[in-house]
């Protein structure tokens, strides 16, 4: 296997409490190799979003990096300078964000915000710029771009905003693309066009993208492999369909068993027993621990290192070692 594009290695960031601070991310690890999808998934809350926005140090003001190091060709992004991060930031790593009309600036006409882009990182004068830019929205699917690229943000639909920012992010061909809940708000039938040209412009460039999502729907036609994100902390790492159909870590079995299937309603009424507890930032163990129908003395006391379980597959958790192989919902109500 070839080495990993970006590798992100015991990232912890918290955020200030009035008495103290609250780790928000909790030793995140995982790699993304050159032209693989991965997904990042989790529900809301988990951390998915201040991971992707620690890669290219665009975190809130209040946001700390207690520890780790995130490497990018070759470098630690966390310790460039914000004049060296420039150079990164979408000229090499380029985010299209959940809110495309937050994201574009309201006063700028489209085609000028896409030109921007294309000087900033590309250069050339202004006129060439421009129309790079009309030839990159005509390229995201924009209908009739010369003229579209003379509209403001309000005047387009949310699909059309979310294909400028698309756009955008192709300007200068980045190595790496992050897609962050690409398609909040928009409907299904958008969705799935938005989804798609993320696909065709990922394999026409053969840049390599992190996929941020909570519909695993998604995961399983997009990526080759998915971490699963609890609280600020990876659970567990596989391939796509290792994971849908073997998962082994607690939290990923009750993640799966929450999508809806006629084939299995059953576990539905399991679902509504799991524990709605707060999330511990707090624990120095697993925060799932006090939701987990597994726990042990040790979940609450320490987190142990990653488990390989099979090829790229890998999970943190104590239990594991001492269960059987099946779901953990049929052998939590004894259906096996």
């Amino acid at each position: 296997m070839s080495e990993p594009l970006l590798r992100i290695r015991d990232l912890t960031l918290s955020f200030p409490l009035e008495n103290g601070s609250c780790r928000i991310l909790d030793r995140v690890t995982f790699d993304l190799y050159p032209r693989e999808v991965l997904g990042l998934v989790g529900e809301s809350g988990s951390g998915k979003t201040m991971t992707s926005l620690a890669i290219i140090n665009l975190l809130p003001p209040a946001a700390k990096v207690e520890g780790g190091q995130i490497w990018f060709g070759g470098q630690d992004l966390l310790a460039l300078t914000e004049r060296e991060l420039r150079k990164v930031r979408g000229a090499q790593i380029a985010m299209i964000f959940q809110s495309p009309r937050a994201s574009l600036n309201p006063l700028m006409r489209v085609g000028d915000q896409v030109a921007r882009a294309v000087r900033l990182h590309c250069g050339g004068s202004k006129k060439e710029a421009y129309e790079e830019a009309v030839e990159l929205l005509h390229h995201v699917g924009i209908p009739d771009a010369r003229t579209r690229a003379r509209a403001y943000p309000h005047q387009l639909s949310g699909g059309m905003a979310q294909r400028v920012l698309v756009a955008m992010m192709l300007a200068c061909e980045p190595s790496l693309l992050i897609a962050d809940e690409p398609t909040t708000g928009l409907d299904v039938t958008i969705q799935a066009q938005i989804f798609a040209l993320i696909k065709e412009v990922q394999a026409e460039t053969g840049a390599t993208l992190l996929l941020i999502t909570h519909d695993l729907g998604v995961v399983s036609e997009m990526c080759q492999r998915v971490a699963v994100m609890y609280a600020g902390q990876i659970m567990e790492l596989a391939p796509v369909a290792e994971l849908f159909a073997r998962p082994r870590h607690p939290y990923t079995e009750f993640l799966l068993g929450s999508v809806l299937r006629v084939d299995r309603p059953s576990e539905l009424d399991m679902l509504q027993e799991l524990p709605s507890f707060s999330i511990m930032y707090d624990t120095p163990g697993c925060r799932f621990a006090n939701r987990c129908p597994y726990v042990l003395p040790a979940c609450w006391e320490n987190r142990p290192p990653p488990v390989e379980v099979g090829a790229g597959h890998s999970l943190v958790c104590h239990k594991y070692p001492e269960r059987s192989e099946g779901p953990v919902l049929r052998e939590a109500k004894g259906l096996s």
